[in-house]
């Protein structure tokens, strides 16, 4: 177990962060909180943003009561801000929001009112700062996720495939691609570290075929690396069956059913992890009170699969699992990008 106190060498973390955020002297910064936040994390993001010379302040707000029919995770769609306006209104305001809610703003509807203005977000994952400390970004990161991204923006056609069995197509056309660096010193623009990864969101209709996931891959939302094989068949975006014997079968088909929610079938996006920091490993290290288990979702070569709501696809749902697998080949157009669970040389 982790002690939560603060160390010297944590508030270097964060301000070396801000730095790459380009925060400056007499920058107004909010920091948006909720109750559930982890405190630390607070302390850690005033303390850094103070030593830099900003001016921070404060937006917290209660933890909304529970709506779903089951335990919510990992979504980057906080409810946290409820749609009110005065907060609204002084994050908008605000050069750059630190983003210490619990689930993140990345997906969150009030979002776009916040960055209307040019504020700047910056989502901080809900990690203990112990793995926050080890996924510092390292500038060079930037180049390699912009190039992923051409490369997927280029694309009409993304394949994956596995010598586990996967066969899964993905239209590219009309997609929206991103990436993630772990910083955003851009006005209107939004990041989260840990980062290092880039992710479209297919148009509605767009994914097609088969995905295995082999004991050893992961299910995020679960924080749980799978003692037996899964396979998702996937018709036109959703999910049409979750095979598999045993307990990883069974959770995911429970979990699915308990929404009673077609969208939480659908696929959210898809992409590839690029970050060398990043550890497939670490999610057996951390308790997982101190684990949001992001650099899972970023660990170099690792194909990223991701059910629930796609905004640009028309669908809204609170239900999500993030999925990174290994091994993978992921081609766009007939090139490798990641063989065998390796980034091609260009991305490395």
């Amino acid at each position: 177990m982790l002690e939560d106190r603060i160390e010297a060498k944590w508030i270097d973390a964060f301000a070396e962060v801000f730095g790459l955020c380009r925060v400056r002297e007499n920058e107004a910064v909010a920091i948006l909180s909720e109750s559930q936040s982890r405190p630390l994390n607070l302390q850690l993001a005033e303390l850094a943003l103070a030593r830099l010379g900003a001016r921070p302040f404060h937006v917290r707000v209660p933890s909304p009561r529970q709506t779903a029919p089951v335990p919510v995770r990992s979504t980057g769609a906080s409810r946290a801000l409820q749609g009110q306006g005065p907060a609204i209104e002084a994050l908008a305001a605000s050069g750059l929001v630190v983003d210490l809610t619990v689930e993140g703003m990345l997906h969150a509807k009030e979002l776009p009112a916040i960055l209307a203005r040019g504020a700047r977000l910056l989502m901080i994952s809900d990690e203990h700062p112990d793995a926050l400390e080890r996924l510092v970004p390292d500038p060079a990161l930037e180049a390699k996720v912009k190039t992923a991204v051409g490369l997927a923006k280029a694309a009409a056609l993304m394949r994956v495939t596995s010598p586990a069995g996967s066969d899964l197509g993905v239209a590219m056309a009309g997609a929206r691609v991103a990436g993630v660096w772990g910083w955003c010193d851009r006005p209107g623009s939004v990041a989260h570290w840990p980062g290092g990864l880039v992710v479209a969101f297919p148009k509605a209709g767009s994914v097609d075929g088969s995905l295995v996931m082999n004991q050893g891959d992961i299910n995020l939302t679960f924080k749980r690396y799978l003692e037996t094989p899964v396979t998702l068949r996937i018709a036109r975006d959703y999910v049409t069956a979750v095979e598999g014997q045993g307990t990883d079968a069974e959770l995911m088909r429970r979990y699915f059913a308990a929404w009673d929610d077609p969208e939480v079938y659908a696929t959210s996006h898809v992409g590839w992890g690029l970050n060398p920091r990043a550890r497939y490993e670490a999610l057996a290290m951390y308790d997982r009170r101190e684990t949001n288990g992001t650099e899972l979702r970023a660990f170099a070569g690792n194909f990223l699969y991701s059910t629930g709501a796609n905004e640009f696809a028309g669908r809204y749902t609170e239900g999500h699992f993030d999925l990174p697998l290994r091994g993978c080949t992921i081609t766009l157009d007939g090139k490798p990008v990641v063989e065998g669970g390796a980034l091609v040389a260009e991305l490395r």
